[in-house]
């Protein structure tokens, strides 16, 4: 299946693309939600409404990069939701520890990441996500965060330092350790 083919079906579609556009890309909205929001049970919220809204509007939608455009969605979604909120992602750590499932799944994530998590921005999260975890290319980050390749990679760059810096602060790489693990 071809990711264009199923754009284009979903756009002219009903119900039965709806179905195929969730099988493909449910999992992966809700890993990059959650990783946004810290909380498994906002992220499912926030997807299916990215889902309803999607369903809702693919008549507006070209057809072109699926992909990028439910991303994009989502991102501003889970923008919304924080602002409601008026809460930043994993303020309350002990908190986090119950209510969410790691959304990280293959990834060890301890409190000393996910405190340093906690001190980047919502917009540097999910950058880091959708660059590391979902290997996400500067051409369609620039599609989700509406900048340039150029801008994008430069402010992935200072994230991934800073997160790096925050890790090396918590003990997980060690004091001054020049790790790039990350």
């Amino acid at each position: 299946m071809c990711e264009a083919d199923l754009g284009k079906r979903f756009a002219q579609g009903g119900e039965p693309e709806l179905d195929e556009v969730v099988q493909v890309y449910g999992e992966k909205l809700l890993r990059y939600a959650t990783s946004i929001l810290g909380r498994y049970q906002d992220a499912e919220d926030v997807v299916q409404g990215v889902f309803l809204t999607a369903y809702q509007k693919r008549g507006t939608f070209d057809g072109a990069n699926l992909s990028a455009w439910l991303y994009k969605i989502t991102y501003r979604r889970c923008l919304n939701e924080l602002k409601k909120r008026k809460t930043l992602f994993l303020a309350d750590v002990d908190n986090l520890r119950e209510e969410t499932v790691d959304p990280f799944a293959d990834v060890a994530v301890n409190d000393g990441i996910l405190e340093a998590l906690a001190k980047l921005s919502a917009k540097e999260r999910a950058l880091l996500f959708c660059r590391i975890m979902d290997e996400g290319s500067y051409e369609e980050l620039s599609q989700i965060f509406e900048g340039s390749p150029a801008a994008l990679r430069k402010q992935y760059e200072r994230a991934k330092r800073k997160l790096v810096g925050y890790l090396n602060d918590e003990g997980i790489f060690g004091k001054g350790s020049q790790n790039e693990a990350v």
